[in-house]
């Protein structure tokens, strides 16, 4: 799963390395073997490269895995203890937890002069500044200052002698010249500690830009565990790529002339990361669907059929195997083209044309067949039966049928679409007849004319 929040991020750092003709490194963290799959980096990548982030672009580089410099974050933690930077502790929990009277507290600073060499069960403890305050001059939030003695001497390699994440990531990034780490302001407090280590390794800490947090309608943070979150959710309902990155970059910053909807190259050229707002991010799935929308209706007709082509098939398509009709598709796709906002809607706009039988929808069936439209269905029936089988021909008949029983054309209309369609929305209905055909379309009304008159028995 890619977190939408993790895809701003990466737009963003993208966007910079673009502007900057630098380089957007992809690290694959993975040293931690339980919680890591090859399955799982490759779906990064695809996550990525449906951004239009990929290792097409001479910016990009990766993905460089964690693991693979396993030796470098040993030797790094072994430098550290060297130079008295860092020192070995045997403390338990419980034992610390008994000294400080709260297991809540952190860590007392008990071995640092006891002077313990390695052994199998010792962590080592990275030393903390007595006094004095931690800076972090954030591009985004600003100064920061974390005083240096609420900062306990932290772990930077377990009992067994490997290297911890935090000292691993300092290291990787110090090995990969990383000059601007861009990431959500949840890594804040991590700052102090990574920027500590980096200079502690004799290298220049890189810029800091915390991003604002992503929060939902009730200004929660967004939560894999309530929220829809994952980037391949909405990819998989049909929302299309361009329009994803653009309503992505908008988190949290604007171009600065209220104009939102834009190709992604004119949003980097005017990207600041200096512009993106302190302020938490309103992750409107409304907005995101106006977007895509807008899109939409952007493509050309022939790249709208091709876009819409997944969702025609099984399993996304609710008629079987080799029902599906290319023309007949093609000669409604005009009519759909404007009334989608996610590309997965075009299956229940089209199903009717495809399925042997026109969809049964229990609500749209209740709201429109009341007691009496059984006489609209049979004089549309009879009227249709000899008509010219045009759109235009078909909305006179049906409009005498209107008239005849005092009605407007909206109301003569309601049933006859149920009946054809199985909804009271839809595409147009007479252009949708003319498509689907006489014989059809007639056999559709006589079964609900059947169907009408079963259920008043």
């Amino acid at each position: 799963m890619f977190h939408v929040g993790g895809a701003r991020s990466a737009l963003y750092n993208w966007a910079l390395a673009r502007q900057q003709q630098g380089r957007f490194v992809l690290r694959i963290e993975d040293t931690d073997s339980e919680r890591n799959r090859p399955e799982w980096a490759d779906g990064i990548l695809r996550a990525l490269a449906a951004l239009g982030i990929s290792d097409k672009d001479p910016v990009f580089e990766g993905p460089n895995f964690q693991s693979h410099n396993a030796d470098a974050h040993r030797q790094a933690a072994l430098d550290l203890f060297d130079a008295g930077r860092a020192y070995y502790c045997d403390c338990t929990r419980e034992q610390l937890t008994a000294r400080t009277g709260s297991q809540h507290l952190g860590y007392d600073g008990f071995c640092r002069n006891r002077g313990l060499r390695y052994e199998p069960g010792r962590a080592l403890r990275f030393k903390t500044p007595d006094d004095g305050d931690t800076v972090i001059d954030d591009v985004v939030r600003g100064r920061t200052e974390f005083p240096n003695p609420a900062i306990e001497d932290f772990v930077i390699a377990r009992g067994n002698g490997t290297p911890v994440f935090i000292l691993a990531n300092a290291v990787d990034d110090i090995r990969e010249r990383i000059t601007h780490v861009i990431r959500g302001e949840e890594h804040l407090s991590n700052a102090p500690k990574q920027q500590m280590l980096w200079q502690a390794l004799d290298a220049e800490p890189p810029v800091w830009g915390h991003l604002p947090v992503i929060v939902n309608e009730k200004r929660q943070k967004l939560s894999k565990r309530r929220d829809k979150v994952a980037l391949e959710d909405y990819l998989a309902e049909g929302y299309l790529p361009e329009a994803m990155v653009n309503y992505l970059m908008l988190l949290g910053w604007g171009p600065g002339d209220n104009i939102e909807i834009r190709p992604y190259e004119e949003l980097e050229a005017r990207f600041q990361l200096e512009d993106v707002t302190k302020s938490s991010a309103f992750f409107d799935v409304k907005k995101l669907a106006a977007f895509n929308g807008e899109y939409l209706r952007n493509l050309s007709e022939e790249d709208f059929v091709t876009a819409c082509r997944p969702w025609l098939e099984v399993p996304h398509a609710s008629w079987g195997e080799g029902a599906f009709d290319e023309a007949a598709f093609r000669s409604v796709a005009g009519l759909a083209h404007t009334r989608l906002t996610v590309l997965g809607e075009i299956t229940k706009y089209v199903d009717w044309l495809f399925l042997a039988q026109a969809p049964h929808d229990e609500t749209s069936w209740a709201k429109a067949m009341k007691p009496g439209t059984d006489a609209i269905l049979r004089s549309a029936r009879n009227r249709w039966a000899d008509a010219e089988w045009t759109a235009d021909a078909l909305k006179t008949a049906l409009e005498k049928t209107a008239a005849e029983h005092g009605l407007k054309l909206g109301k003569a209309q309601a049933p006859v679409r149920v009946a054809v369609t199985g909804r009271t929305v839809g595409l147009p209905l007479f252009e949708s007849v003319e498509v689907l055909g006489r014989e059809r379309t007639l056999a559709r009304i006589d079964a609900a004319i059947v169907e009408l008159a079963e259920g008043s028995e």
